[in-house]
């Protein structure tokens, strides 16, 4: 067993060739996912969008964009997703985000800014609804039968019918399942509120130390994949950092680390080749995400429904 490695990338440029070249090397190192930061207002592409762009050019490396699901329709977020999905062919991941900035707000106009309590609420229906809505077409639903001219099977498709106070989202999905069943969700953790909350695959933790990340572990279910989230200024050398992550990742219980960089060839460099000289680190074979991090096999609700 290694350690799973993930970098995050933000950024505000509008030049694909810039978001492909840092991929890329993401991808040539092995490393587990890359994501893309965004929120509402700021100057830089939409993070899905930059996601889907580089796509098609890479082959291993996790694609995990930002979207807010405040201001946001869940329905949207899930075609968008599961579009992604489907081109990079099974990589595609969401990092969950809330928004209680009254400037992102009157961007849209549509509402005052809720409290935290109700954002994380409304964070968790959405995840519902978009869990929903890739399990709405069953995994045999296109028939694409010339002879009918039917495309799809229509009892193969389903409702949701998703009542909750802060969406009413009927279905379904107007984008065949996803071809990981269920993308991975991952969201930002900083407490108990997040992580109690909202139905994650992976939870990004920022703990003091070591003992610290123990303790975080032993609070989240087993099933969940918890990665630390470390800064990378380019002022430790790539041994140190090295001794860094063995330290807190033995023993621990973690999963992996997300380091957060200028550069992805500060990661992609010396410190993956140490890591890997070490025995920590070893880049997956598996092209799915879900796959690669070690999450089940993703068992649509409503095809288990219909057998019982």
């Amino acid at each position: 067993m290694t350690l799973h490695l993930a970098v995050a990338l933000a950024g505000d440029s509008f030049a694909a060739e810039d978001w492909i070249g840092q991929v890329r090397q993401a991808d040539e190192a092995g490393l587990d996912f890359v994501t893309f930061d965004d929120h509402f207002g700021r100057h830089g592409p939409d993070a899905v969008q930059v996601a889907a762009r580089v796509a098609p050019l890479t082959r291993h490396v996790g694609l995990v964009p930002v979207a807010t699901t405040t201001h946001t329709e869940p329905f949207h977020l899930s075609t968008a997703l599961a579009t992604l999905d489907w081109v990079s062919r099974g990589r595609a991941g969401w990092q969950v985000r809330i928004s209680a900035d009254p400037a992102e707000a009157a961007l849209l106009g549509r509402r005052a800014p809720l409290p935290v309590e109700d954002l994380i609420a409304e964070a968790g229906d959405a995840i519902e609804v978009v869990r929903r809505l890739w399990d709405s077409w069953q995994d045999d639903a296109i028939i694409s039968d010339v002879a009918t001219g039917r495309y799809v099977d229509r009892e193969r498709l389903h409702y949701i019918d998703f009542e909750g106070k802060h969406f009413s989202v009927k279905g379904p999905s107007i984008v065949p399942r996803p071809p990981q069943g269920q993308p991975v969700i991952a969201a930002l953790a900083h407490s108990p509120q997040i992580w109690d909350a909202l139905d994650a695959d992976v939870f990004f933790v920022t703990p003091s130390d070591a003992g610290d990340a123990a303790r975080i572990v032993q609070r989240i279910v087993p099933e969940k994949k918890i990665f630390v989230d470390l800064a990378v200024d380019g002022t430790r050398t790539p041994r140190q950092l090295a001794d860094l992550i063995q330290n807190w990742w033995i023993g621990s219980g973690i999963d992996g680390f997300r380091l957060h960089v200028a550069d992805v060839a500060d990661v992609t460099g010396e410190l993956v080749a140490e890591l890997r000289r070490r025995g920590l680190f070893e880049p997956s074979t598996k092209p799915v995400l879900r796959e690669r991090l070690g999450l089940p096999v993703a068992v649509n609700r409503y095809q288990e429904a219909g057998r019982a």
